[in-house]
């Protein structure tokens, strides 16, 4: 004979308003580049960084062809969280995989 159990089903976790809001990343329309190259540039409400490919093919060119592929445009506030991202993430990097050389000593 077979024993009918009936189980609660589980409750959904209401959020917890304390917490603040839940993030829900949609990369539904992200799109991937690379970069080889990096400059910045500012003004008082915003931090412009132009990411590009460095297109010479030997190190004795007079000039350097840089193909510019995106420009991304923040706000100060989120250029700052982003220097605290890439930092961390740096660092994490060198403690696994060793220092990387400074770029300003021409490494």
């Amino acid at each position: 004979m077979a024993t009918d159990v009936t189980r609660d089903a589980p409750t959904p976790r209401q959020p917890d308003p304390a917490a603040g809001p839940t993030v829900r990343w949609d990369d539904s329309k992200m799109k991937t580049s690379y970069a080889n190259v990096c400059n910045v540039a500012s003004t008082r409400e915003e931090i412009v960084m132009l990411f590009g490919v460095n297109q010479a093919w030997h190190a004795s060119q007079r000039e350097i062809p840089i193909q510019l592929t995106d420009r991304i445009i923040l706000s100060p506030f989120a250029a700052k969280r982003l220097s605290i991202l890439l930092g961390n993430v740096l660092r994490e990097y060198e403690s696994r995989f060793g220092p990387l050389p400074d770029p300003r000593q021409g490494a």
